[in-house]
């Protein structure tokens, strides 16, 4: 995962998301302007030993004052601090903040990813950026053999973990599988997929995805791949 992960961290292949990028870096928050931020693509963020890894968590892309900031999933933003206290509740995550990267947050038996690894702008990647990312998550598939769940946070998360399903020949048809909160769906010879809203802002505080509702399907997950 290392070595994944250092291979995540130098792609260039999206032009206009490195720019974005780097821009946030240099104009920054008004609330974060003494800070340095990572402004490059954030890499996966997994349990330790990765190998022992049983649930893949996988979420939209990197908030652009959060991960893009803190260089690290889910981490520095609202968004992630609605996402680990779930996983604390559910002991997926060992505290229910991520302020840093050396905060000392540890995640159980979890590794969690991103359709796409670079902030864009506006939280919308093209088709052509989601493409250019999706090997690295047949990748991270590849370091993970204990793999016996997969959350995907969203409809695009959803699109493309079915894509990959596909192309491995778990499944035949994407329409079978459309995305709905709170679905799970066994498949032979793969992991489970569940499904989940992000936890975004647009959606936890409209009431659209609140905290009960997010430790219910975490619990569905945890019973799938056992206690943590």
């Amino acid at each position: 995962m290392q070595s994944l992960n250092r291979q995540i961290v130098a792609c260039n292949r999206c032009s206009r998301l490195r720019g974005h990028c780097r821009k946030v870096a240099e104009e920054k928050r008004a609330a974060f302007r003494d800070q340095a931020y990572w402004g490059r693509p954030v890499p996966n963020f997994a349990a330790t030993p990765v190998r022992s890894a049983k649930l893949l968590i996988v979420g939209l892309a990197p908030a652009a004052h959060g991960a893009n900031r803190t260089g690290r999933m889910f981490t520095g933003d609202r968004s992630g601090d609605f996402l680990y206290r779930a996983m604390y509740a559910t002991k997926l995550a060992n505290q229910p903040t991520a302020t840093a990267t050396n905060d000392g947050l540890k995640l159980h038996d979890t590794v969690i990813t991103a359709a796409v690894h670079c902030a864009p702008p506006g939280n919308r990647p093209t088709g052509s950026e989601i493409a250019n990312c999706e090997p690295f998550l047949d990748a991270t598939f590849g370091q993970l053999p204990r793999l016996l769940a997969v959350l995907c946070l969203g409809r695009l998360a959803t699109d493309v973990a079915l894509r990959l399903y596909q192309r491995r020949g778990w499944i035949e048809k994407r329409s079978m599988y459309r995305f709905a909160h709170g679905a799970r769906h066994s498949i032979d010879g793969a992991p489970t997929l569940f499904y989940c809203y992000h936890p975004s802002q647009q959606n936890t505080f409209t009431g659209r995805l609140t905290a009960p509702m997010l430790e219910q399907v975490l619990r569905q997950v945890v019973r799938e791949i056992g206690n943590p």
